[in-house]
């Protein structure tokens, strides 16, 4: 039964890497095509090769979408969050979003110091 759980999760293992690898070339195919129909008629740069438009996708992945490895991560902090929140009593609550007030947010002006 072990051996059965351990060769089904090693072969998902291999199934997700080839289909992050496949998804991979299709977008770097992607990429090349539609930089090469459009960027050098429209900017006068050259074509670009498989691996210049792999960089490409790569560096725009680091850049603007970042490394983390995708939302479910942040999903779950928000599920918990909500279940630290109902799990709370309303002077809890209060308490928590006394706390919230002075974090980097100016503060509402009904609740200006001196007045």
């Amino acid at each position: 039964m072990r051996r059965k759980s351990v060769a089904r999760f090693v072969m998902l293992g291999v199934v997700a890497v080839v289909a992050t690898v496949a998804i991979g070339f299709v977008f770097g195919f992607a990429v090349m095509w539609l930089w090469n129909w459009l960027v050098p008629d429209l900017f006068g740069l050259r074509p670009i090769g498989f691996w210049q438009a792999f960089g490409l996708l790569v560096l725009a992945r680091v850049l603007f979408g970042g490394v983390r490895g995708g939302s479910g991560r942040h999903r779950w902090w928000r599920h918990r969050m909500r279940e630290r929140w109902e799990r709370m009593t309303p002077e809890e609550r209060e308490r928590f979003r006394e706390g919230l007030r002075g974090c980097g947010r100016p503060a509402p002006p009904d609740s200006a110091p001196g007045v």
